[in-house]
């Protein structure tokens, strides 16, 4: 199969949890990594998954407490999960490798490009911030999700949750993850550290997104020279739900282009 199916991956122990990861596509292609949003798992992605695994080598990374990884003991944060991915990347051996974050997965992979920590040849965060303003309407949003409002609007995803997590308590999760949104602290949003991102970025948002705005997804591009925006029309937060093919076309272009570039020339 060319889509993850949380069946064929293993788990990688990473302080005191174990996280799922899952490969598919080429085993010697230009490997690409994952990231999920919050509360899903690597299995969002698999509209975009089919048209990618025949060129590139396909990783899948389920965050701590999510898909089929266990949550551990450590607190939730973005800092915490940027080291997960890191350790992972290592682990794997990949080198240089480009990430594909969506939301929460989005705003791992800056943290990490910011920190300078992995190889990586760039990154794509789908609709991601780079911070959350204290103004910020997205922050009444997220702070009114609960365990009962997101089986309600997502129980696809909860069902899936139940029964794929070594460890399920739904309740807790949700908790922790809000807490993860809102979280103001040195180990949340990147912040002004993403002006020290130096691999090639693609900022890809939907023109419908109701969390992300044109205007957080424009400052990030200014503050990262050599920074690509890819504003969709016709799509909301989940690009690769919305807009498939404009997506695997992006992602195809930008992996392509990098591959080109020498590395004095960017940014």
């Amino acid at each position: 199969m060319s889509v993850f199916n949380h069946r064929d991956g293993r788990h990688i122990e990473i302080d005191g949890a174990q996280i799922y990861v899952e490969e598919k596509g080429r085993a010697d292609g230009k490997p690409l990594v994952f990231l999920h949003g919050g509360l899903g798992s690597i299995m969002d992605f698999a509209p975009i998954l089919p048209a990618l695994a025949h060129d590139f080598r396909l990783i899948g990374i389920d965050s701590r407490g999510q898909g089929r990884s266990s949550a551990g003991t450590a607190p939730l944060t973005y800092e915490r999960m940027s080291r997960d991915v890191d350790a992972i990347l290592r682990h794997l051996s990949l080198g240089p490798a480009t990430l594909i974050g969506h939301s929460d997965g989005g705003i791992i992979a800056l943290r990490l490009a910011a920190t300078g920590s992995a190889p990586l040849s760039g990154i794509v965060p789908i609709g991601a911030h780079w911070h959350l303003a204290a103004d910020d309407p997205c922050r009444e949003i997220l702070s009114s999700v609960t365990p009962e409002s997101w089986k309600n609007m997502f129980p696809a995803s909860y069902q899936s949750y139940l029964a794929g997590n070594p460890q399920p308590d739904f309740e807790k999760i949700t908790r922790d993850v809000v807490a993860l949104w809102l979280n103001d602290g040195p180990e949340g949003y990147p912040g002004e550290s993403v002006r020290n991102i130096t691999c090639p970025l693609l900022i890809v948002r939907g023109d419908e997104d109701p969390f992300v705005s044109r205007i957080n997804a424009a400052e990030l591009a200014d503050r990262v020279p050599g920074a690509h925006l890819l504003n969709l029309p016709f799509c909301g937060h989940s690009v690769q739900d919305d807009q498939p093919a404009q997506l695997i076309w992006a992602v195809r272009t930008f992996v392509e282009t990098t591959a080109r570039t020498p590395p004095a020339s960017r940014g």
